[in-house]
């Protein structure tokens, strides 16, 4: 115990530096061995997933970008489509109310024409009745003008009676 109370470390002993130094060294064989190696190689591993995560974050990025500009790409010629289609609609549009204009106008046509046939067809029956009613008419003046002519003169009555009968042969 005397030995405790004579202790400095300000002027240590050549036992206890011998001693502390055996003893640090055991403590640096086991840590080394058991504390260090395995730290050491959890290091290197986390380095590897780090620069394996940073080499991925490249590749995604990459991808990302290629990605990117592959839906540019698909996006442009989506817009192109739509444009080609909107085009397309807009023409076939304008052939339909062009072709429904020609087909009216045809129509149209048809109708005055048809609408001229008959004009002309209903004035030409017209004509035809009124001539009828004006052959008729003189007709019945003639024969009018004929029985009045006719009722004294017996040579004249015998000339009619003639014409009747080859009339009525014929």
């Amino acid at each position: 115990m005397f030995y405790l109370l004579d202790f400095s470390p300000i002027k240590p002993d050549i036992g206890l530096i011998l001693w502390t130094t055996v003893i640090f060294g055991l403590f640096w064989l086991i840590v080394g061995r058991f504390a260090f190696r395995p730290i050491a190689e959890a290091l290197r591993k986390r380095e590897a997933d780090i620069q394996n995560s940073l080499d991925e974050a490249k590749n995604a990025q990459a991808e990302m970008s290629k990605l990117k500009s592959e839906n540019e790409k698909l996006l442009a010629q989506a817009r192109e489509e739509r444009g080609r289609i909107l085009r397309e609609a807009k023409d076939a549009s304008n052939q339909l109310i062009s072709e429904a204009k020609d087909k009216a106008k045809d129509e149209a046509q048809k109708i005055v024409t048809n609408a001229k046939i008959e004009i002309e067809n209903q004035a030409k029956q017209a004509l035809v009745e009124v001539k009828n009613q004006v052959g008729n008419m003189a007709l019945d003046i003639a024969g009018q003008v004929l029985r009045r002519e006719l009722q004294g003169n017996s040579a004249q009555e015998e000339f009619v009676d003639k014409l009747v009968k080859e009339i009525k042969l014929n």
